[in-house]
């Protein structure tokens, strides 16, 4: 949930409606983000602040004696059926809701460590055993925990002292949590990697990338040199980051008692993101959980201290609200005073963009004289069409630092008024809520902060907490502003999760697990097809080694990890890949959403202008409107629709006579069906196959197979091979055939789904990677060892192009051709 809650914009909608038509002018017209804070802040009143404490009841995030002892008996439910998984994730419910001192505590360690241990987790259950005995667990009960305790000391070579030696070789290998990628870094040490003056960013972008700046595209990355298709151009730690709560923005309660989904805020680490089998709980709340002590430490000292008080109104207020306080909080405010200032030539951290750009093909150009205004018309986050000046922080690359995060532009005026009002009566009401809950964060506890703000009118707010002077209301601007900048800047973070299906055919969705700002990143331009690739990981806590220059550097994870820097902090990273040769002198670009492969032009542009506020004339948008309304699509029918005619089986095209539906586009039969005809027939068809997925986890392969045939059957008739929910039929089909053994049944059927895949996405596209080594697998356990090799090669290329050689995918890719050439 990005934005607030529907009963907080309702009652938010009804303050912008009571505004009279003078307030609403001068609201609109105020072009100060401090002003605009002001504005929203004089609207509140106590029974705001109320208002929102009272809607954020939905959203619990107390400890519950109650509902601690009723997650520990569907724990003991599950484990009695033998899902320990399952009975892992309740007991852990259990730990997070129950209160430091209570006995529940105790209790939900002890079963989950029990759970932990049939798992395999030994490590893990040790640690559980520990928790229990130090919170108070039954004495006559001990010998029980004793026991499993002896029993999982066997499985470490030497004892305490192996358990003393995974611990430590723990904490220096993260589990990624998504895609992981071999990346090889830029020596620290070199000029070429943005170190200057003996500083080391964690941003590291590649010898052959410079940042440029024009006044069409703002800030943005152009390649000096030649870069090669899979090569890492780009590693960049998020700033700050939020866990997404639910699987798709389900309310806790709803999630956990409605068919037993354990969302992300369940089964990953709050600080890290990391998935963890044990999180360790927030002290006091019940939704923070953690990885580990360092985890949790970690979040106290930055933001949950003065989170954990407010939880329920910051999931109330949403994503975007919450990560805008986290990054404030972080920063401190010193680092906002110092970003507020005017940048001077003195300034050793900031570099003046322009240099090193030779290419005739760029735009972009040394600032050296003011560059005179033009219209913006580029696919840009970072866009400006103002006159830069010599110390216009925009004309600056302030590498990985919070300059980087604050001078990304707000977009003030491109934000509906109505939406300003509610970021702004939001903001400022947490703000309030904040003042109530306690003194000021330790990182705002500094006198002078008023120099650089103006007096704020606070003669409706109610009373302030303890420590909090007036002028700390810079805090509340500072979070304003970077919410704004989020509608533009924030970046979706996803991951390719396994659904639990225990197939002989791998099957993953891709989830989105949080929202984070990245310094680097953020100024990257925007293409519908873009040249690169991102791949998200964590790093945990670890010790630096000794030969670094900078203790800030990125830890890779998996496989590559030894060879690569190690972090001493935990967070979130991401590499980005080219994804096909650049050449000097191209810009490097990534696509904020909307794909060529998935949208279509009109549509995309739509939601660019909408969010981003701007026209996209990409490459690919350039192409595709050049090609007209009636080009580009099968025999000149626009663009591929992946229909067909019911009729004649020939291609049909939108309607633009109209009449509206789709006609097919040959002459001779020109048969018509309308869009609500087409709708209903999609509809029925996706039903079937929710239907027969349904069977299909629940051990009815047969009569899964027999439902899918018949939607098969049914959606031949109006759609073409190359449709998405053909790829979809196809692969639930072939999921089902694997389930019963039928391995060339089931590999015919994944074949036509890595068409529609094809179709959809393109030949160098990650999604056909993933497809491809879904088919090596099924020919591989089927025992089609000719073609399995063939797809391993395909699927390796594509896979390593977007992941990196050493990803787990390409090593089990690596397995299983290996183990083929001893076979042959």
């Amino acid at each position: 949930m990005d934005l607030p809650c529907v009963e907080w914009q309702k009652h938010v909608e009804q303050k912008w409606s009571r505004l009279t038509l003078d307030e609403k002018k001068s609201f609109s017209s105020l072009l100060d983000i401090d002003e605009v804070f002001d504005f929203g802040l004089s609207q509140i009143i106590q029974e705001d602040v109320d208002f929102l404490s009272g809607i954020s009841k939905d959203y619990p995030i107390q400890k519950d004696l109650e509902r601690a002892a009723r997650c520990r008996k569907e724990g003991n439910s599950s484990f009695k059926a033998r899902d320990y998984t399952a009975a892992v994730l309740h007991y852990s419910q259990g730990v997070c809701h129950a209160s430091l001192s209570s006995e529940q505590l105790s209790l939900c360690y002890a079963n989950r460590s029990a759970a932990l241990f049939h798992l395999q987790h030994y490590r893990e259950c040790l640690e559980d055993i520990d928790r229990a005995l130090n919170h108070g667990y039954p004495s006559h009960l001990k010998h029980k925990l004793q026991d499993r305790q002896a029993q999982c000391l066997n499985h470490f070579p030497n004892g305490t002292e192996g358990l003393n030696t995974t611990k430590q070789g723990a904490g220096h290998q993260a589990e990624g949590v998504c895609n992981r990628t071999n990346s090889t870094k830029p020596n620290p040490k070199s000029p070429n990697s943005q170190q200057q003056n003996g500083r080391s960013p964690v941003s590291c972008l590649s010898p052959g990338l410079s940042v440029c700046f024009s006044p069409e595209k703002g800030r943005h990355l152009v390649a000096t040199k030649g870069i090669a298709a899979g090569d890492v151009i780009l590693e960049d730690r998020a700033y700050s980051c939020v866990l997404i709560p639910g699987m798709g923005g389900e309310r806790r309660e709803e999630t956990e008692e409605a068919g037993r989904v354990f969302g992300t805020e369940v089964r990953c680490c709050h600080q890290c993101l990391g998935e963890t089998v044990s999180p360790v709980p927030c002290e006091g709340c019940s939704y923070a959980r953690y990885c580990s002590e360092g985890c949790r430490r970690g979040a106290w000292e930055r933001h949950h201290r003065w989170e954990c008080p407010i939880g329920a109104e910051l999931c109330t207020a949403g994503v975007m609200s919450q990560l805008a306080l986290r990054v404030a909080l972080k920063a401190g405010v010193k680092e906002v005073l110092k970003a507020r200032e005017p940048i001077r030539d003195a300034d050793n951290n900031s570099k003046l963009i322009g240099e090193k750009i030779s290419s005739k093909n760029s735009s972009s150009k040394p600032i050296t004289e003011k560059i005179r205004p033009k219209k913006k018309n580029s696919g840009s986050s970072d866009v400006t069409s103002t006159e830069p000046e010599i110390n216009d922080p925009s004309a600056y690359y302030h590498g990985d630092s919070y300059l980087s995060v604050y001078h990304l532009l707000p977009h003030l005026n491109g934000h509906a008024p109505s939406l300003r009002f509610l970021c702004s009566v939001t903001i400022a009401t947490l703000y309030l809520r904040l003042r109530q809950a306690g003194p000021p964060p330790v990182s705002w506890e500094r006198r002078g902060a008023s120099e650089s703000r103006k007096c704020s009118n606070q003669s409706q707010a109610p009373e302030e907490g303890e420590g909090w002077a007036p002028e700390l209301s810079l805090l509340g601007s500072v979070v304003l502003r970077h919410m704004l900048q989020l509608r533009c800047n924030a970046q979706a973070v996803s991951l390719l999760r396994d659904t639990g299906d225990f197939t002989a055919v791998q099957s993953t969705q891709e989830v989105r697990i949080a929202t984070a700002i990245f310094p680097t990143l953020s100024i990257l331009n925007h293409s519908c097809c873009p040249n690169t690739s991102l791949n998200f990981r964590t790093s945990h806590l670890v010790s630096p080694q000794p030969d670094l220059v900078s203790t800030d550097e990125l830890v890779s994870t998996g496989p590559e990890a030894c060879s690569a820097p190690v972090s001493v902090s935990a967070g979130l990273a991401v590499s980005i890949r080219a994804s096909r040769d650049i050449c000097p002198g191209q810009e490097v670009l990534h696509c904020y959403g909307p794909h060529s492969s998935r949208m279509v032009l009109c549509e995309r542009r739509r939601l660019l202008q909408e969010q981003y506020h701007f026209l996209c004339i990409c490459q690919a948008c350039s192409l595709e409107q050049g090609k007209g309304p009636e080009g580009g699509g099968p025999e000149g029918g626009g663009p591929d629709t992946h229909l067909q005619c019911g009729k004649c089986e020939g291609p049909v095209k939108c309607s633009v006579d109209g009449a509206g539906g789709f006609v097919c586009v040959r002459s001779s039969c020109a048969h018509r069906v309308s869009r609500s005809e087409l709708d209903l027939r999609l509809q029925e068809v996706r039903v079937q196959l929710e239907q027969a997925v349904d069977l299909l986890e629940t051990d009815r392969p047969d009569q899964s197979v027999r439902l899918l045939q018949r939607a098969v059957s049914q959606a031949g008739v109006f759609l073409k091979e190359t449709h998405p929910l053909q790829g979809q039929l196809a692969d639930a089909m072939a999921r089902a055939y694997s389930t019963m053994g039928e391995w060339r049944g089931a590999a015919s059927q994944l074949e036509r789904s890595v068409v529609a895949i094809r179709s959809q996405y393109g030949e160098d596209s990650i999604e056909l990677g993933h497809q491809l080594f879904k088919l090596a697998q099924l020919h591989f356990n089927g025992g089609f060892p000719g073609p399995a090799l063939s797809v391993i090669s395909r699927a390796r290329r594509l896979l390593s192009l977007h992941c990196g050689p050493h990803c787990p995918e390409v090593q089990e890719l690596q397995a299983m051709e290996d183990c083929l050439q001893g076979v042959l």
